[in-house]
């Protein structure tokens, strides 16, 4: 890379690579039970934040409700997002049915935090038809 070449600051470089990936994963609670409290939700806060850190990723934002949860991922592209769900969700889920057990087992059964499935869409740069229009206006090499 050129010394001359200075990132935005969102933009992350390593061995062979500059990137800039951000990813938007949301989880709900099994049933869609509203097991939630304040305190669960931050206690949950501090888990994912353990969790991104052993990925070597930015917990940006993350914030819930009485059933689910969604978190902002800054991540390196050498992360899998299936392997970071399932940590953040197996984690997170050991620690708040350990901790808040009472709770839990009011609203969940059968040793499930987490519905099994996840939602997650990529996030920030350019727009879609941005990046199209760009990569269709490139130059094809004459000659």
């Amino acid at each position: 890379m050129s010394p001359r070449w200075n990132p935005h600051p969102g933009v992350r470089t390593g061995h062979h690579v500059v990137h800039n990936l951000h990813v938007h994963p949301a989880f709900v609670t099994k049933y869609r039970r509203k097991a939630f409290t304040d305190e669960m939700l931050t206690r949950h806060e501090k888990t994912t934040r353990e969790v991104c850190a052993d990925f070597e990723a930015d917990l940006k934002q993350v914030n819930g409700d009485a059933d689910h949860v969604h978190l902002l991922v800054h991540h390196p592209p050498k992360v899998q997002l299936s392997k970071l769900v399932n940590s953040l969700k197996g984690l997170s889920a050991r620690l708040l049915r350990k901790e808040y057990d009472a709770h839990v087992r009011r609203y969940l059964w059968g040793g499930h935090l987490w519905s099994g499935s996840y939602f997650a869409t990529s996030c920030g740069g350019a727009h879609l038809t941005v990046v199209k229009q760009y990569i269709e206006n490139q130059k094809h090499p004459v000659g």
